[in-house]
C-alpha cells in the first residue's frame, strides 16, 4: 500500500536526479536559448546579449539570482493558477540546472555539445502581410532614462469595412519598444490629438489619451506570439477608421530611434464571430476608488456574464502601486469556480494580453470578480511619491487605474477543443515547459480541477487516487479543456494518472 507514496516522492525527485557535472553547452545553453535569447541578443530590450559562452558568463551569478528568484524571464501570471500561450517560466530543474553550473565554476563543456543559436524570425512571423502600415516618421526616444508613451495614429483608407484573421506588430528598434496596444479611432479625435503635438504621435501615459476604452484591438510584447484567430472568428476595421498604436519605449541611455510597422493578414472568409472586448472598470468597483497616502488597499470588482462567452485572452491593468491581481468568475450559486489569472508580484513595466491555450467557456450568469491590491505606503519601492500622496483614478503613471480587459466571442458547442496556439514559422523549437500533453489547473485546487489535454488524448482514461492507492474518481477526457469537481474531496495529496503516467495534486479548502 506504500507505492504509490513512494511514486509520488520518485515523481518529484527523478527531475533533478538527472542533474550531475552541467556545463553550458549541454545544459545550459539550450534554456538560455529558449528563455532569455528572444530578448537578451542584440537589438532588442534585453540591457545584455546572452548569446553565447563568454557573453552568458559573464553574468552567471547575476542570471542564477533573477531566475533563482523569479524575476527572469518575465512571465507575471502565476502558471499554477492557470495557463496561457507563450509562458516563459521555468521548471525547477531548469533552474537547478543553471545553480549547478555557477557553482560548478561555470565549466564552458564541448563545444559540439550545443544545439545552435536559434534563426528568430526577421520579417513576420506568421507569413506574408496583405498589408503593412507603418508609423509616418521614425520616433527618437530620448537617452534619459525615462519611460515614454506616444500613440500613433495610421489612417487606413478603409472604403469599407475589413476584416482580419491576425495583426502583428514588428518594432525596428527592439532595443527600446517595451510593449505595444492597438485600438481603432472612428470618429477623428486621435488625429486631432496628434496634431497638438509637435512631435511624431502624442504623448499618453495608460490609454489612447480620450474615452477609447471598447477600442483596443490587440497587443504586443517581446517574446509573445502573434495569435491567428481561428477560421470563422476575426476583427472588424470599420471603414473610413484610424489605427491607433500606442507605443511603450523603454528607459535608455542613449537616444534610439524607432519606426513599428503593422501586418494586418486578412480572412480567408466571412467571419462568422466578431472578436469583442469587454471591460471591468472602476465603474464596477460600487465605491470611489482612491488609495489614501500610508495605506494598503483592496477593491474588488465584478462583471455579469450576460450569454455564454468563449474567452481569448485576458490584461488586468493598474499601475506602479498596485502589488497582486486575482480574476475568476463564479456560478450563481458559488458552487463552481472558474480559474481566470492570478498575478501575485504585479510589475507595471511588464504587462500584456494573456491569450488562453483553448477558447475558455464562461457560462451565461456567471460572476466575474477582479480583486486588486495597492500599496502606498513608503515601504513599496515603486511607489513614485516619497513621502506617499493621495493617489486617485487618472491616465497619467503617477495616477492608478483598475481594469481588466478581456476579449471574447459568443460560444458555441465544441469551442473548448479550439487552441488558440499559433506556431511560429521559423526554426525556434518551442518551449517544453510542463508535461506535454497534459496540464493541471490550479494545484493546489479546492473548488475544481481544470484538464488541458492534447486532442490526441480526448477519449482516454483518466483516474483520481489517494495515497493509499484507492480510485477516488475516475472518467474520460471529454474534450481539450475538461475538469473535474473536488470541492467535496477531504484535503490532501493525491495521484491523477493519466496516459503519461502520474502527478501529484494538491486539494486544499
Amino acid at each position: 500500500m506504500k507505492t504509490p507514496l513512494f511514486l509520488s516522492f520518485f515523481l518529484v525527485l527523478s527531475g533533478t536526479a538527472a542533474i550531475g557535472q552541467v556545463t553550458y553547452h549541454a545544459d545550459v545553453a539550450p534554456i538560455i536559448h529558449n528563455a532569455c535569447m528572444e530578448c537578451h541578443r542584440t537589438g532588442e530590450i534585453g540591457p545584455m546579449p546572452f548569446t553565447n559562452f563568454e557573453e552568458v558568463s559573464a553574468y552567471g551569478p547575476f542570471i542564477e539570482y533573477v531566475t533563482s528568484i523569479g524575476y527572469m524571464p518575465p512571465w507575471s501570471p502565476d502558471d499554477d493558477y492557470s495557463q496561457f500561450v507563450g509562458e516563459r517560466v521555468l521548471t525547477a530543474t531548469e533552474i537547478e540546472t543553471i545553480s549547478a553550473w555557477v557553482d560548478a565554476d561555470m565549466p564552458e563543456g564541448d563545444p559540439a555539445d550545443n544545439p545552435g543559436i536559434p534563426v528568430f524570425p526577421e520579417g513576420s512571423q506568421i507569413g506574408q502581410p496583405d498589408l503593412v502600415f507603418s508609423m509616418a516618421e521614425p520616433y527618437t526616444h530620448g537617452g534619459d532614462m525615462t519611460d515614454q508613451y506616444q500613440v500613433f495614429v495610421m489612417p487606413t483608407g478603409f472604403e469599407e469595412d475589413v476584416m482580419v484573421r491576425a495583426i502583428e506588430v514588428r518594432p525596428s528598434n527592439g532595443g527600446i519598444a517595451h510593449h505595444a496596444i492597438m485600438g481603432i479611432d472612428t470618429e477623428g479625435i486621435a488625429e486631432t490629438l496628434d496634431a497638438q503635438d509637435p512631435a511624431p504621435g502624442y504623448e499618453s501615459f495608460g490609454d489612447f489619451g480620450f474615452n477609447a476604452y471598447s477600442s483596443f484591438f490587440g497587443a504586443w510584447v517581446p517574446g509573445a506570439q502573434t495569435l491567428v484567430y481561428p477560421e470563422g472568428i476575426g476583427r472588424v476595421i470599420p471603414a473610413g477608421s484610424d489605427l491607433l498604436m500606442q507605443m511603450h519605449y523603454g528607459p535608455n541611455a542613449v537616444e534610439e530611434t524607432d519606426q513599428t510597422e503593422v501586418n494586418l493578414f486578412f480572412t480567408d472568409g466571412p467571419i462568422e464571430r466578431e472578436v469583442a472586448t469587454e471591460i471591468m472598470g472602476p465603474w464596477a468597483l460600487g465605491e470611489p476608488f482612491f488609495i489614501p497616502a500610508n495605506q494598503t488597499k483592496t477593491f474588488h470588482g465584478t462583471l455579469t456574464i450576460p450569454s455564454d462567452f468563449s474567452l481569448i485572452s485576458i490584461a488586468p491593468h493598474s499601475h506602479l502601486i498596485g502589488t497582486s491581481w486575482e480574476v475568476f468568475a463564479t456560478s450563481p450559486n458559488n458552487q463552481d469556480t472558474l480559474p481566470l489569472i492570478s498575478i501575485p508580484a504585479w510589475d507595471f513595466n511588464w504587462q500584456g494580453f494573456f491569450t488562453f491555450p483553448f477558447l475558455t467557456k464562461i457560462p451565461a450568469g456567471y460572476t466575474v470578480h477582479g480583486i486588486a491590491t495597492y500599496d502606498n505606503t513608503s515601504s513599496n519601492p515603486f511607489n513614485p511619491n516619497d513621502p506617499p500622496q493621495f493617489i486617485e483614478f487618472g491616465d497619467n503613471t503617477g495616477d492608478e487605474m483598475f481594469f481588466v480587459f478581456f476579449d471574447y466571442v459568443p460560444y458555441e458547442e465544441g469551442d473548448e477543443d479550439i487552441s488558440l496556439e499559433t506556431p511560429l514559422l521559423s526554426s525556434v523549437e518551442p518551449m517544453e515547459r510542463k508535461a506535454p500533453g497534459i496540464q493541471l489547473q490550479p494545484n493546489p485546487t479546492s473548488n475544481r480541477l481544470q484538464m488541458l489535454v492534447d486532442p490526441e488524448f480526448v477519449g482516454q482514461d483518466w483516474a483520481l487516487l489517494d495515497l493509499n492507492g484507492r480510485t477516488v474518481q475516475v472518467g474520460k477526457f471529454r474534450s481539450g479543456n475538461d475538469r473535474i469537481v473536488v470541492r467535496d474531496m477531504p484535503n490532501g495529496v493525491y495521484l491523477f494518472k493519466g496516459p503519461l503516467g502520474a502527478q501529484r495534486v494538491m486539494i486544499q479548502h
